[in-house]
């Protein structure tokens, strides 16, 4: 006979709460699936504002009272250089952790926040979005059914018109890179997602800042980014993504997947960023699989806390974080 595994509401800690890290904290709460029983941020007003939202949390002067405050998991969404230590640092003190994306500047840190929540038998997660929205889910369902036949090609683009408001972002040292990390990783992990691949070899990459293509050493971060990648079975993937292009749009978000016996479309719709529509194609014909509403954004938040519930130990699905990440190292090598 099973054992029935009780699930209990995990106690969790807020690190950073700007825009990303507050809409996290108010998906999760009002899912019922966490209690937000911590807040911590260097920003004094976003701390503020995000207590004005979870009032009974506990504000937290940093990282480490918030890791002597009795909770079950963290949720990270600070600057990038700081994902790996501070996951590292909560693994290590026995908190399960949901890290924004990148979860390290290069596949050696992530390697390392991965190899921490095995040692500690801990629940690792990155907030990979885009995976959870609706449209996306249905063309997973598409292809893991057989409906376009064998994917053997995919285009994904993000073109954001407007890039990142904190200088952060545009510090090597502090981001790890341009908006390859930070929006081409999106399309990367839907690329290996999508057709199950466990990791791809990049054919070549060129990369861009403000026109002028970058080659190796370069302080400035790309804004402008196209690479090919071999995927395992002889599928290739385009990746196209960048920050400031005049899109004619806010943003231009999509997808093709080519298959032996047919296709599919996802796109964003009217240039936002969160309305999706995806579509089989087949022949001069298309079926509609997904279309708006969906409110997708807090999914992946909700689904690892949900997961923390029933068991807070280690899932060998993060060791796929490492592959992505080193996919990345292996973009900007041939760039």
């Amino acid at each position: 006979m099973l054992k029935r595994v009780e699930a209990r509401t995990p106690r969790l800690g807020f690190l950073g709460l700007g825009w990303i890290g507050r809409h996290r904290m108010e998906a999760l709460a009002s899912s019922g699936a966490a209690e937000v029983a911590a807040l911590a941020d260097a920003d004094d007003a976003a701390l503020e504002a995000a207590a004005r939202i979870a009032p009974d949390a506990a504000p937290c002067a940093g990282l480490d009272e918030m890791l002597a405050a009795g909770l079950d998991g963290i949720v990270i969404a600070t600057p990038s250089a700081l994902h790996a230590p501070q996951a590292i640092a909560a693994l290590e003190a026995g908190l399960a952790v949901f890290c924004q994306k990148p979860l390290g500047r290069t596949g050696d840190e992530a390697e390392q926040v991965v190899e921490a929540a095995r040692r500690a038998d801990r629940l690792l997660a990155v907030d990979l979005s885009y995976r959870h929205t609706a449209a996306f889910r249905a063309l997973k369902a598409e292809i893991d059914g057989g409906g376009l036949g064998r994917p053997h090609a995919l285009d994904l683009t993000f073109h954001n018109a407007y890039g990142p408001d904190k200088p952060w972002f545009r510090d090597r040292t502090l981001s790890g890179g341009g908006c390859l990390i930070d929006l081409g990783v999106h399309l990367v992990d839907a690329a290996l997602w999508l057709t199950g691949s466990e990791g791809a070899t990049c054919r070549s990459a060129a990369m861009f800042h403000q026109g002028r293509r970058l080659g190796p050493g370069e302080e400035d971060v790309e804004d402008l980014v196209y690479a090919t990648l071999d995927l395992p079975g002889g599928a290739v993937a385009r990746i196209a993504c960048s920050w400031n292009l005049s899109a004619g749009n806010d943003a231009v978000i999509g997808a093709e997947i080519h298959g032996v016996g047919a296709g599919a479309i996802l796109r964003n719709v009217g240039g936002s960023f969160f309305d999706f529509e995806a579509h089989r194609t087949r022949g001069t014909a298309r079926e509609s699989l997904s279309a708006p509403p969906d409110d997708w954004g807090g999914r992946a938040a909700v689904a690892w806390a949900r997961a923390l519930a029933m068991d807070p130990g280690f899932d060998p699905a993060a060791e796929g974080l490492v592959r992505l990440a080193r996919t990345l190292d292996a973009i900007y090598a041939a760039a």
